[in-house]
């Protein structure tokens, strides 16, 4: 196949998906010119990019560095790992490789929360949402969830709040967060990685560079590797320590609380289960750490949890012996 004509400003976006048509809208918008690169393309998808974009050019077929000769960088598609033999040769020759998210934090203006996990970010994501809406403020949510990123940029944005993937955070270099959070690690995505380690290590670069850290007390991968001129929360389905979240027992009830003082019933949930007390939590320590307002967030919670789905079965047994685990320190969720 014949390679790109050089050009300064050309750049190749790999992975014709949401995440890709995101990105040439974006780029459109800015006048510039770009490529699609795909494997297998669906013909729904060809057609439409044709439509829209009817001067883009698509290289169908096996991912080939050789043919894209001339191009200035890359926006690679989550789903296409850096490891690829195309992506890896493009490194090699000093080709720029970032994501959406990159594209999107060099332009975003307003306040970033960041959330990544194993398990719960999209809970978290979301609620954190509903809770700066319920405070008046003017907020965009999703990223690894509902609208991509590029479409949520908006000069009327007062906050995002975005969900992101370890494979969009592997091409993330300038993520500034206000708050950042990884929920919980464990063995995901083993086919992408050679190891937890390497999944572990791509889930904390969210946290460079960050100005507030909230920590899962609970589980020590989601410790950052070392000390950051950065404020930090740690949140626990323990007790916690002051300043931090965690949860209280007053006789028989047990409480949302922040250090000694209790915030809110757990009974007031309308999901059980130990794995939903620690998102509640979670959002809190983000909310409170970009500033937003205590009884909004609270209200947003009791909201939140009495739309949401009722319990299962397995989800029941193990909220039933939470009164036990607490009184007893075993906080862990198996």
């Amino acid at each position: 196949m014949a390679a790109l004509i050089a050009s300064n400003r050309l750049v190749l976006i790999v992975g014709l998906g949401v995440t890709g048509f995101s990105v040439a809208r974006y780029l459109a918008g800015q006048g510039r010119a770009f490529v699609v690169a795909d494997k297998a393309p669906k013909p729904e998808s060809v057609a439409r990019l044709h439509a829209e974009f009817p001067q883009a050019r698509l290289i169908a077929g096996e991912l080939d560095y050789q043919a894209w000769q001339g191009v200035s960088e890359i926006i690679l598609s989550p789903g296409v790992p850096r490891k690829h033999p195309a992506i890896a040769a493009a490194l090699a020759d000093g080709v720029e490789v970032i994501g959406d998210i990159e594209l999107f934090v060099r332009e975003a203006r307003a306040p970033i929360v960041a959330i990544t996990g194993s398990n719960g970010k999209t809970t978290v994501t979301t609620l954190v949402g509903e809770m700066a809406q319920a405070a008046g403020v003017a907020v965009k949510v999703g990223g690894n969830v509902g609208t991509p990123v590029l479409d949520l940029l908006s000069e009327s944005a007062e906050l995002y709040v975005l969900e992101l993937s370890s494979f969009q955070l592997e091409s993330t270099f300038s993520l500034k967060a206000a708050a950042a959070t990884v929920l919980n690690v464990s063995p995901d995505h083993m086919d992408r990685y050679d190891n937890l380690a390497e999944y572990h290590f791509t889930k904390q670069r969210i946290y460079l560079n960050a100005k507030h850290l909230v920590i899962n007390r609970d589980d020590p991968l989601t410790q950052p590797p070392m000390a950051q001129d950065a404020q930090v929360t740690r949140f626990t389905v323990g007790e916690p320590d002051l300043k931090d979240f965690g949860v209280r027992r007053d006789g028989e009830e047990i409480f949302l609380a922040r250090g000694l003082r209790r915030l809110l019933g757990v009974s007031e949930l309308k999901i059980r289960g130990l794995h939903n007390v620690a998102n509640a939590l979670a959002a809190l320590a983000l909310g409170r750490a970009v500033g937003l307002v205590e009884e909004p967030m609270l209200a947003a919670l009791r909201e939140f949890f009495r739309s949401a789905a009722p319990l299962s079965a397995c989800r029941a047994q193990k909220w039933c012996g939470f009164r036990q685990r607490f009184q007893s320190h075993q906080y862990r969720c198996d």
